[in-house]
């Protein structure tokens, strides 16, 4: 059994939103446990996050970064990365802002950067935009065009996300605890693969 930790911190409670139907997705691929926790209950025991062999991390983009609250557990990890204890565990990131853009890119970047310090492997966004294919733009798959993790938008003037950005969440959840079931496959099942 596989174990994915989907660590967030949201305010307004559209970041847990997008966090839960990631843990959907990854709920759909046999063989995974999926937990969500919220930042802010982990700052005083970050070792939590030992238990997971993967982790996924979501913040709302507020003023061009991550949020207070997923900053704090951020700089929590400190004994962490010194002794390199998240060190070869897969991890994504994924933000939520009320526009389009918003600087969202730059939470992505920070969450990156702080995964590389701790010597994790990062899982993108794979998803192909569904517009390209003719889909109508709000019920298209990774509309908003983010390959570095995921990107949602919560209008503020709507009761919930757009059908696409929901689609992109699950879809994101899927495709990383299927990439989490690769890298753990038994060695045998790799080299019977290199000699097919």
């Amino acid at each position: 059994m596989k174990t994915i930790a989907i660590v967030y911190h949201s305010a307004s409670g559209r970041t847990e939103r997008i966090a839960q139907t990631i843990a959907s997705g990854a709920r759909s691929v046999p063989g995974c446990e999926v937990h969500l926790l919220k930042a802010q209950e982990l700052i005083e025991q970050p070792q939590a996050l030992l238990a997971y062999h993967g982790l996924i991390l979501g913040s709302p983009t507020y003023l061009g970064g991550v949020s207070a609250p997923l900053k704090a557990l951020m700089d929590a990890t400190g004994p962490l990365w010194r002794q390199q204890k998240l060190r070869g565990r897969l991890a994504a990131g994924f933000t939520v802002s009320a526009l389009p853009a918003g600087d969202k890119q730059s939470t992505l970047i920070s969450l990156f950067t702080f995964c590389m310090q701790h010597g994790m492997l990062w899982a993108g966004n794979a998803i192909l935009p569904e517009q390209h294919l003719g889909v109508p733009v709000e019920e298209a798959a990774n509309r908003l065009g983010s390959w570095s993790g995921l990107m949602a938008q919560a209008d503020k003037t709507a009761a919930d996300f757009c059908p696409g950005d929901l689609k992109t969440a699950r879809l994101f959840g899927q495709y990383f605890a299927e990439t989490l079931g690769r890298l753990h496959q038994p060695q045998v099942e790799h080299a019977q693969e290199a000699h097919a």
